[in-house]
């Protein structure tokens, strides 16, 4: 046999959104590629926050981490990322974003076929040119469209995205961080939102732990730095069973996603993040549409605010213009608490 029929497929490359909610969704497309080509690598350009989730993905070769500035070029950085991206030889570039910059890095390496739609008139940086990305309502739709061949039907259905966390791993975490099992269910608390109006409000997150600490539950509230004022008024509110594990390694939130027994969440890159790892989970929507952006993965609960079903019907078709007047301070904590109880119960 030849050395060419021998040779493995070069490896393909995803160049993907910065949020987290999205990195989450690249899942999906990950073992799209894979079930197509099972022996192809696929990497991943990650910021330093997102890099962790990579670690948790199955059939992803590696994350390349870099920190792009988001208001600029980055002319020098964009250059360091195409002299790395070089090196790995990609065949195939799959840019999910319709920034112009976004598309750079691939087109300075060379890489042969680079896919995205037109976006900011990229015409020239990509070679592949998909259109009709508006048509497309939701954003998994628009990243999984661009692994298949143009013009292709879209599946009824797309790969779940997953995080597998190692048992020995959480447990060590655990014991390091001074978190083992006392017997008491697990619920997390995930107080932030990027985007107006979508963050339940404290005062109601403090309400629900002083709830569920009552009922003998351990309350950890995540969270970036943004959210550690937060942990510390609902610790304030609810006691000395509320654990901050707030900070800036998205690692410790994987980590205690995977621990919980349930999560509570806004509509947030955590909402993913604890889906894709299988942890029963409470989404609370205000001004922004569950069909659009709720997880593909199953979830317990998606409430949203009473009283408005017929705008949350129309959203379908019109989108987040639809709801964005409602205000998810409407969403009760009674309402929140038999959710979270619902699924203590079922778990135990």
């Amino acid at each position: 046999m030849s050395q060419e029929l021998t040779r493995p497929p070069s490896p393909i490359l995803i160049v993907p959104y910065v949020w987290i909610g999205d990195f989450v969704r690249c899942h999906s497309v990950v073992k799209l590629l894979r079930a197509q080509v099972p022996e192809r690598p696929v990497d991943i350009v990650s910021s330093t926050l997102c890099a962790p989730l990579a670690d948790y993905m199955p059939g992803v070769r590696r994350a390349i981490v870099i920190d792009l500035p988001r208001r600029r070029l980055g002319v020098a950085l964009q250059r360091q990322l195409a002299d790395r991206l070089s090196e790995g030889r990609y065949a195939q570039a799959l840019v999910m974003s319709r920034k112009w910059k976004a598309a750079l890095a691939p087109w300075l390496a060379g890489i042969p076929l680079r896919t995205g739609f037109a976006g900011e008139f990229r015409f020239g940086l990509l070679n592949d040119v998909r259109f009709g990305e508006r048509k497309l309502p939701r954003m998994i739709d628009r990243m999984g469209a661009l692994a298949l061949p143009k013009d292709a039907r879209l599946p009824p259905e797309w790969p779940l995205p997953e995080l597998k966390v190692p048992p020995d791993e959480l447990a060590a975490w655990r014991a390091q961080r001074g978190l083992a099992a006392d017997g008491r269910p697990i619920v997390t608390i995930s107080p932030g939102a990027v985007g107006a109006g979508k963050a339940w409000p404290a005062a109601h997150y403090g309400t629900l732990a002083r709830a569920l600490t009552n009922d003998g539950a351990s309350v950890w509230v995540l969270g970036g730095p943004n959210e550690t004022p937060l942990a510390k008024r609902i610790a304030e509110t609810a006691g000395h069973r509320v654990r901050d594990l707030t900070g800036t390694d998205l690692r410790n939130a994987i980590l205690a996603l995977a621990a919980a027994d349930a999560a509570v969440t806004n509509d947030s890159g955590l909402m993913h993040v604890s889906a894709a790892i299988g942890t029963p989970t409470v989404a609370i929507f205000g001004p922004t549409s569950p069909w659009h952006w709720k997880p593909l993965n199953p979830i317990a609960a998606i409430l949203e605010p009473p009283g408005d079903e017929a705008a949350a019907k129309r959203a379908r078709s019109e989108g987040n213009d639809a709801v964005s007047h409602r205000s998810i301070a409407d969403v009760a904590v009674e309402t929140v608490l038999a959710s979270v109880r619902e699924v203590l119960r079922k778990g135990h």
